[in-house]
C-alpha cells in the first residue's frame, strides 16, 4: 500500500496549483521578512546616528565649558586685559603691547579649537570691539556685532542673557553662536557660525532627503536644511509631500548644555524602501513568471501531452507485444510514456549510427593503407634504369649508394603501418629521396632542409611531406635550369594554439592560374588524366587525421616558384612532451 502511494502519479493541474501555493507563500513570507529586516537595520542605523550625534555634541559642550571658563579667567586675572582697561590712550605702547600679547594668546587657542572660532574683547569705556584672534566674519558683520554689544551693554542685559550661557544672535543675516563673558566694564565674546558648529555633523549619512538644522529656543531653524550630498533642500522640508511622508524616516533631538539651542537631525533611510520595493519587484516577477509557467504548462497539456500521448500508444507498436509501455519512474504519466518511447527509438537510431560510423572507419583504414602503401610504378623503374646506366659506366660507389638509399626508402614505406610517425624520421625519409633523384638529376636541382629545434619528436602523418615533395620534382625540375628546393620546420603560434608549421617551396614554374585559384578555394582538382591524385589524398588524410584542424595553404612565390604551408596541431599523445620542453 506504500509503494502504492510512494508512486502515485500526478496530471499538470495539480502542478499548476502547488507551483500557484508556493508563489503566494513565498510573496507574503518576502513581504514579513523585508518588513522586519528593514525594521531591524533602521533601529541600528537609528542608534547609531544617535550615539555618533551625541560624542560631537559632548565634544562641543566640553569647547563650550572650556571656553566659557578661559574667558572669564583672563578678564579676572590677565595682566595684558588690566593694562588696556587701565590705559587712557587706545594709541599708548602699553596698550598696544597688551592687545598684542592678548592676540597671541587667543590665536594660540583659536589653533587648538578651529578657525571657525572668533574672539573679541569689547572695552565699554573707550567703546572698543577688538578681536583677540583671526576672525572670519565680514565687515559688515562686525558692525552688526559691535552695535548689538553696545545695546546689550547699555541695556545691561548682558548677566540675565548671555552670562555663562551660549545664545543665537543673527548678524546681518546670518546666524552666529554667541557666549559673553562680563566682567565689570570688559567683556570677553565668543562666536562661532551657526552652519560651522554643525558642519561635522552633515557629514554624518542622514539619507537622500535627511538634514542636520540648528533650532533657537523658540523653535526656529537658524540653518540651512542642506542634505549629505549638498542639495540645499526646500524652507520647511517638515511639510512634506505625501510621497516624502511614505519614506521611513527618524527626528533625533539633541540639546547642548549651557546653551539656549538644539540639534534637530532628521533622518530618511531613502535606501531601505528601494531595497524592499526591490525585492517586492523580485518577488512579484517571480509570481508573474510563475503564473505564465501554469498558462504555458496547461497550454502544453492541451497542444502537445495530448498529440504526444497519441503518438506515444502508435510508438508501442513496435514493442513484441503489442501493449503500451507503463514506467513509473516519473510523476507525470503523459510525459514518461512518451519519453521512455522515445528512447527506445533514439538507443536504436544511436546504434545503427554507430554501426554505420564503424564500417565508415574501417572504409576509411583501408583507403588510407592503400594511399600510404600506393607507390608509383615509373618512380621505381627510374631507379632501375639509373643504376643501369652507373653499372655500364662502372660507377660501382654510386651504385651501392643508390641501392642502399633504395633499400631505406621501400623498407620504410613497406615498414610503416602507424597513422602517425616521428617527424624525425619523416624528414630523414625525405632526404633519401632527395639523394636518390640527386643521383637521377645531378645537378639540375639543389635542396635545403632547415629543422627548429623541439621538433624532433613531434608526430604527423607519414608520407606527407614526401607527396608534396614529388609534386616539386614532377614539375618544377627541369634539365635547363638549377631549382632550389627548400624545406623548413618550425614551431609558430597560430590562432592561439602552437603548431608544427611545415614550409616547401621551389624556384620552378610554380602552380598554374587554375590549379592554384582549385587549392586556394578548396575546390577538386581535374584528375581525369591520373594526375594530382596525391595531393587530393593528402588533403583528406590531414582532415580526417586532424579533424579538419590542419591547415594547407598554397601559393606561388613572388620572385617564381611554388609554396605549400602546413599547420599540423599536436598530435594529442605528443602535447604533454612538447609543453614540457618548452
Amino acid at each position: 500500500m506504500s509503494k502504492t502511494v510512494k508512486n502515485k502519479m500526478y496530471s499538470i493541474k495539480h502542478y499548476v496549483k502547488m507551483l500557484l501555493l508556493i508563489s503566494f507563500i513565498t510573496l507574503i513570507l518576502d513581504l514579513i521578512i523585508s518588513f522586519a529586516s528593514i525594521a531591524l537595520v533602521q533601529q541600528q542605523s537609528a542608534r547609531y546616528l544617535q550615539d555618533a550625534a551625541d560624542l560631537y555634541i559632548n565634544r562641543i559642550n566640553n569647547n563650550f565649558s572650556y571656553l566659557n571658563h578661559f574667558m572669564g579667567w583672563t578678564l579676572a586675572n590677565d595682566e595684558d586685559v588690566e593694562v588696556m582697561t587701565s590705559t587712557v590712550d587706545s594709541n599708548d605702547a602699553d596698550f598696544i603691547k597688551a592687545q598684542r600679547n592678548l592676540y597671541k594668546r587667543f590665536s594660540e587657542l583659536q589653533k587648538s579649537f578651529g578657525r571657525e572660532y572668533n574672539f573679541f574683547i569689547y572695552l565699554r569705556n573707550k567703546n572698543f570691539l577688538l578681536n583677540s584672534a583671526p576672525m572670519n566674519l565680514s565687515f559688515p558683520e562686525y558692525q552688526a556685532l559691535k552695535k548689538q554689544i553696545t545695546d546689550y551693554a547699555e541695556e545691561k542685559i548682558i548677566y540675565e542673557k548671555f552670562y555663562s550661557q551660549w545664545t543665537t544672535i543673527d548678524l546681518h543675516n546670518r546666524y552666529y553662536i554667541i557666549n559673553i563673558v562680563p566682567y565689570y566694564d570688559s567683556y570677553m565674546i565668543s562666536l562661532i557660525s551657526a552652519d560651522d558648529l554643525i558642519r561635522p555633523l552633515r557629514e554624518i549619512n542622514l539619507g537622500g532627503n535627511g538634514f542636520v538644522s540648528l533650532m533657537n529656543e523658540k523653535g526656529e531653524r537658524v540653518t540651512r536644511p542642506v542634505s549629505n550630498n549638498g542639495k540645499l533642500l526646500l524652507d520647511d522640508p517638515d511639510k512634506s509631500s505625501l510621497l516624502d511622508r511614505l519614506h521611513i524616516g527618524t527626528t533625533v533631538n539633541r540639546a547642548f548644555s549651557n546653551a539656549s539651542f538644539y540639534v534637530k537631525l532628521v533622518i530618511q533611510f531613502g535606501a531601505f524602501e528601494k531595497i524592499m520595493i526591490a525585492q517586492l519587484l523580485v518577488v512579484l516577477l517571480a509570481v508573474i513568471i510563475a503564473c505564465n509557467l501554469c498558462f504555458i504548462m496547461l497550454y502544453f497539456q492541451k497542444k502537445v501531452l495530448k498529440p504526444i500521448k497519441n503518438f506515444s500508444n502508435n510508438l508501442a507498436i513496435l514493442t513484441n507485444d503489442g501493449e503500451p509501455i507503463d514506467f513509473k519512474s516519473s510523476k507525470m504519466v503523459e510525459l514518461e510514456k512518451a519519453n521512455r518511447q522515445f528512447i527506445d527509438l533514439v538507443t536504436q537510431i544511436k546504434q545503427i549510427k554507430i554501426d554505420l560510423y564503424e564500417r565508415e572507419l574501417e572504409k576509411q583504414k583501408i583507403q588510407l593503407d592503400y594511399m600510404k602503401l600506393q607507390i608509383k610504378p615509373h618512380f621505381f623503374l627510374n631507379c632501375l634504369t639509373t643504376i643501369y646506366s652507373m653499372a655500364q659506366m662502372q660507377m660501382h660507389a654510386e651504385i651501392q649508394n643508390m641501392t642502399l638509399s633504395i633499400s631505406k626508402y621501400f623498407r620504410y614505406i613497406f615498414q610503416n603501418g602507424q597513422d602517425f610517425v616521428r617527424l624525425e624520421d619523416e624528414i630523414e625519409h625525405v632526404r633519401t629521396y632527395l639523394e636518390i633523384q640527386k643521383q637521377r638529376y645531378r645537378n639540375a636541382f639543389d635542396y635545403r632542409i632547415e629543422q627548429a629545434e623541439r621538433t624532433a619528436d613531434v608526430r604527423i602523418p607519414p608520407l606527407v611531406l614526401q607527396t608534396f615533395i614529388e609534386n616539386a620534382m614532377k614539375y618544377a625540375v627541369s634539365r635547363e635550369y638549377e631549382v632550389q628546393v627548400v624545406l623548413t620546420v618550425t614551431r609558430q603560434v597560430v590562432e592561439d594554439e602552437e603548431m608544427t608549421v611545415i614550409r616547401i617551396s621551389d624556384t620552378g614554374p610554380g602552380f598554374p592560374p587554375p590549379v592554384l585559384d582549385s587549392l586556394v578555394n578548396g575546390q577538386p582538382l581535374d584528375q581525369t588524366e591520373g594526375t594530382r591524385i596525391g595531393i587530393m589524398n593528402t588533403i583528406q588524410r590531414l582532415e580526417h587525421l586532424y579533424h579538419n584542424k590542419a591547415q594547407v595553404r598554397f601559393s606561388n612565390r613572388e620572385g617564381g616558384g611554388a609554396c605549400v604551408v602546413l599547420y599540423l596541431p599536436d598530435h594529442p599523445e605528443d602535447r604533454t612532451g612538447l609543453e614540457g620542453g618548452i
